[in-house]
């Protein structure tokens, strides 16, 4: 896809120089040397990116970029200047500007802060795309069952949708937590706004601050040009923070700070920012106990649980099973591009008797692998993963055999190895494939050839 950059800078060695060194990365690229020649090939073209200097021959850089975006609001705008003035900077952004650099100018620097440009150019494209299907993703019908206690929970979730409290969803790996939380907000009057996913246990720790908050130029080593924080991208809207049973205790402080004053500082900031933010966090650990054990504060606990809703286990809807059965087969089917319409009464038996330790996702994976190796139209019970046909589940043994966490764990590992590819066996533990990977390592175990 090509990328286009004006170049409006009135020195005529910096405007040749930064000319070559976009030409070279691909970029379609203009240059003028004052604003009112920037002005006259924005009328008569489209850019991805403008970069410019703030002090021009006449009218000047901020003034340049205030007129344009009058005309183009959505106009991304990098700005230069040689002036080290906190205030200068400060009015090129307040003027609109994405981002800033200081003269004199290095190469990489200038490179890097375009290429974040463009990022949020992509997103601000994306969300314009996909913003009048999001609505339809997550509508009430998105939730697939008509069990009593998945009823129930949909009850609740209509009475709460449509309001500012902060909701914690309770529930096993696989649950279906996070579409939940998107029901909630879709369903919301933030829904024109963002809901922003995060997964507090796959985000490293020396990174989480400074992802969640944002940080600004400078703020620590490779901290080339500012960054939004996902907080901040999600002004007035939702974050969704799944597994936040995982964040330690230093950040869980900065956590509950912004749940009580709705004020953020991005890292190497001297200046808080205020946001209009609903939180809705979940987790499948127990926070109670966790909070007894002083691994979680109580009081971030009181603040993130407003509103409780615990989201059933398959296990304990099994009349849904068929439904989402079904549903699966119709999307896997056509998401892989296969003939397979139909699931045998003996094979949808089978499922209903299955205790289902990972849950939907289990099911959901399940349903993939199986159209993947069916051969017919119909889905078989030799299609099942063996655990399944021979009606004795793993939960069953591992029970009767009194393993520890530990050793449940080796063993689910070694179990389903054969039926499902690694990233499967990681969404059924509700854990990333690097810690998949991290505990095969730990305790010596291969990989299933």
């Amino acid at each position: 896809m090509s990328k286009s950059i004006l170049i409006v800078e009135d020195e005529e060695t910096l405007r040749e120089s930064l000319k070559r060194i976009f030409l070279k990365e691909g970029f379609i690229v203009d240059a003028a040397a004052s604003a009112e020649n920037g002005l006259s090939l924005v009328a008569a073209n489209v850019y991805d990116v403008i970069v410019t200097d703030i002090i021009l021959p006449g009218m000047d850089g901020i003034e340049m970029m205030s007129k344009i975006k009058k005309e183009l609001p959505e106009q991304l705008f990098v700005v230069m200047t040689a002036y080290a003035s906190l205030e200068t900077a400060i009015k090129a952004l307040r003027g609109g500007a994405y981002d800033y650099i200081m003269k004199p100018v290095m190469h990489e620097e200038i490179k890097q802060v375009v290429k974040n440009a463009l990022r949020q150019r992509h997103l601000q494209i994306e969300n314009i795309l996909l913003k009048r299907e999001i609505g339809k993703s997550y509508d009430f019908s998105s939730i697939i069952g008509n069990s009593p206690p998945l009823k129930e929970v949909i009850e609740e979730v209509r009475k709460i949708a449509d309001t500012k409290s902060n909701v914690l969803l309770l529930g096993e790996t696989g649950t279906g937590k996070e579409l939940f939380a998107r029901v909630i907000h879709h369903n919301s009057a933030r829904k024109e706004m963002p809901c922003i996913p995060i997964n507090c246990s796959v985000i490293p720790e020396n990174l989480l601050e400074s992802e969640l908050f944002g940080h600004m130029k400078g703020a620590f080593t490779g901290a080339v040009s500012s960054k939004k924080g996902l907080f901040e991208e999600a002004d007035g809207g939702t974050v969704f923070l799944d597994e936040i049973g995982d964040i330690n205790l230093y950040f869980q402080i900065k956590l509950l700070r912004v749940l009580e004053d709705q004020m953020i500082r991005p890292v190497g900031g001297t200046k808080a920012l205020q946001v209009d933010l609903r939180f809705i966090a979940a987790t499948n650990r127990d926070l109670e106990e966790a909070v007894q054990e002083s691994s979680f504060r109580e009081d971030l606990y009181y603040r993130v649980n407003t509103i409780t809703l615990k989201i059933p286990p398959l296990r304990e809807r099994k009349e849904d099973i068929p439904l989402l059965a079904q549903h699966f087969l119709r999307k896997y089917s056509q998401d892989l591009g296969k003939n397979v319409t139909e699931i045998s009464d003996e094979t949808l038996s089978h499922m209903i008797n299955y205790s289902w330790p990972g849950n939907v996702r289990e099911l959901q994976n399940v349903i993939e692998r199986a159209i993947l190796i069916a051969e017919k139209s119909v889905i078989n019970t030799g299609n099942l993963p063996e655990s399944m046909r021979n009606g004795r589940t793993f939960q069953h043994v591992s029970l009767e055999k009194k393993l520890s966490i530990e050793d449940y764990t080796k063993a689910f590992i070694l179990k389903y190895q054969s039926d499902y590819t690694e990233q499967q066996i990681a969404s059924m533990m509700g854990i990333t494939r690097k810690s998949l990977w991290e505990k095969r390592k730990k305790w010596g175990l291969s990989k299933a050839q």
